[in-house]
């Protein structure tokens, strides 16, 4: 669930408006899907997906959260591989402790187009399972996956931090780095038969300080390529509620997507609300599946 428009698990919530990516984002991740598992189309009974979500807590606004170095991979050398001299950085979503900091979170900042909470809490499944603490398993998962092809990787926290980072920060972690790709985890928190997943692109964005037009063309590949090996390596088929069955969803009103001046999407790795979704997302295999899926995509990016 992106943290810039989040749910508590027990809140319903209605969705912003969506527009698609044109027709040339869909055709690729449709090649890429004609190798993949049966249902890249979407039914309910074989897709898992993300949805609405409304704010944190209202809370009296605060100073803005103290600054964390971004975690680099560890201090070995990383292996010569198709992926040397490249830079990643992994955002996991939310922060597991963001709940015991409602007013710090709740601290507007800006997103370039308007102001926003620094950051939301995430969702979770019925039987308590956090989706910040998902994140953050996928995302080692995920750098494991990228180092051991070469790259240099960051992650924008490490259960590090008490709370945050805030959105702005996020994105200029990204940006800072000079990162060839920023891929921010999540799951979704939408109602149950809600199923699949689904990447969230950039859009056409500019205003402030957000300036997205030198990135759309590019991160919108990144999160095709990644929709396409997504479906291929964990059997999962795109949201059965977002993105007509396309797996990709273009948004203009997420902080960490309108500052970025690097390729950047975010993934819903699936429904945490709905039991099937969650039976997914709890199974320690299909995680590192969802991992693989991502480093696959992200490579296919860099590699062209």
């Amino acid at each position: 669930m992106p943290y810039d428009d989040s749910v508590p698990p027990t809140v319903p919530a209605t969705r912003p408006t969506r527009r698609t990516r044109p027709l040339l984002v869909a055709a690729a991740l449709a090649a890429l899907c004609l190798t993949a598992v049966a249902g890249c189309g979407g039914s309910p009974d074989t897709t898992d997906g993300a949805g609405a979500k409304a704010s944190a807590p209202a809370s009296a606004p605060a100073s803005a959260s103290a600054s964390a170095t971004p975690k680099a991979s560890p201090t070995a050398p990383l292996p010569q591989g198709p992926l040397t001299g490249r830079t990643v950085v992994i955002d996991p979503g939310h922060n597991p402790r963001n709940r015991e900091h409602t007013k710090e979170i709740n601290e507007q900042v800006d997103i370039g187009t308007g102001r926003k909470e620094c950051d939301t809490t995430g969702t979770s499944t019925d039987a308590g399972y956090a989706e910040a603490r998902f994140t953050l398993d996928v995302s080692h998962r995920l750098r494991e996956l990228l180092q051991a092809q070469g790259a240099r990787v960051l992650l924008t926290h490490d259960d590090d931090r008490p709370f945050g980072p805030c959105i702005d920060e996020r994105a200029r972690i990204g940006n800072e780095a000079k990162a060839d790709a920023v891929v921010s985890v999540h799951a979704d928190g939408s109602a149950e038969g809600n199923r699949g997943f689904h990447v969230i692109l950039p859009a056409a964005v500019k205003g402030g300080g957000a300036d997205t037009s030198k990135i759309v063309k590019s991160s919108a590949d990144l999160g095709a390529r990644i929709a396409g090996h997504f479906v291929r390596t964990t059997g999962s088929a795109p949201s059965n509620y977002i993105g007509g069955g396309t797996g990709l969803d273009t948004r203009d009103d997420l902080g960490g997507l309108n500052l970025s001046t690097v390729p950047k999407v975010f993934v819903e790795c699936g429904n945490m609300r709905d039991p099937k979704d969650a039976a997914l997302l709890t199974d320690a295999s299909w995680r590192q599946k969802a991992a693989q899926g991502m480093a696959d995509g992200i490579a296919a990016h860099l590699k062209g």
